[in-house]
């Protein structure tokens, strides 16, 4: 059976299995901050860090006692702060170029209650930051808070979205890796590839990478 504890700063543990913890910060901006930290400066004891949108599930190593790391991670915690976790530095990140001509970019914007323009203005204005990675592999979920850009899914999803189709979901942009269904509302293109198995890192995202999209003309 799973534990918790909560500790004063709003940090709720959970032991998963006998190698991995599963953390949840109160504060969402938080974990984001939090998990900056474990990849920048890396705890002793943990073997893996994999992002979630609220928890961060952390794979421990061989014979790592679990009360050592969790007052560990306690600590870890307690070093950061939401200022840091928006310290965003535009070059650590990767530039996204894109064609706003979605079959959705007129609805959203309405649903938004802005015109087209102003909507290519946020969401260039913005500076995103994948949060975690999930549904396809390369698929990261990007987050700018502040941008005003939440749009709820579509009711019924496409059977098909083509590859490189720039969204906007729940509050979340995603550049789509391959044709796939999918239920995002669909702004733009983008020739940019999110997944190459010739890389040596097929992602071209991974939790934590800063994003930015331009606007551009890209050929039909």
């Amino acid at each position: 059976m799973s534990s918790g504890v909560m500790s004063e700063a709003g940090l709720m543990i959970r032991q998963a299995g006998d190698r991995a913890l599963l953390v949840e910060p109160s504060d969402r901006a938080e974990l984001m901050g939090f998990i900056d930290r474990l990849r920048d400066d890396p705890v002793g004891g943990v073997c893996d860090v994999l992002p979630a949108a609220r928890t961060v599930l952390i794979t421990l190593q061989p014979g790592v006692d679990v009360a050592v790391m969790i007052r560990r991670l306690r600590a870890a915690f307690d070093t950061v702060s939401e200022r840091a976790a928006h310290d965003v530095k535009d070059s650590a990140g990767v530039e996204i170029p894109v064609r706003y001509d979605g079959v959705d970019l007129t609805e959203t914007a309405a649903l938004l209650g802005i015109s087209e323009a102003e909507l290519i203005a946020r969401h260039t204005g913005a500076r995103w930051r994948c949060a975690f990675i999930g549904f396809a592999p390369g698929f990261g979920y990007l987050e700018a808070p502040g941008a005003q850009l939440s749009v709820p899914r579509h009711e019924q999803p496409r059977t098909a979205v083509p590859a490189g189709s720039v969204a906007l979901a729940a509050g979340y942009s995603a550049v789509y890796p391959r044709s796939s269904p999918g239920g995002w509302r669909i702004i733009g293109r983008t020739t940019t590839a999110l997944w190459d198995l010739d890389r040596p890192e097929p992602a071209l995202l991974r939790p934590g990478t800063r994003v930015r999209f331009t606007a551009v003309e890209i050929a039909a």
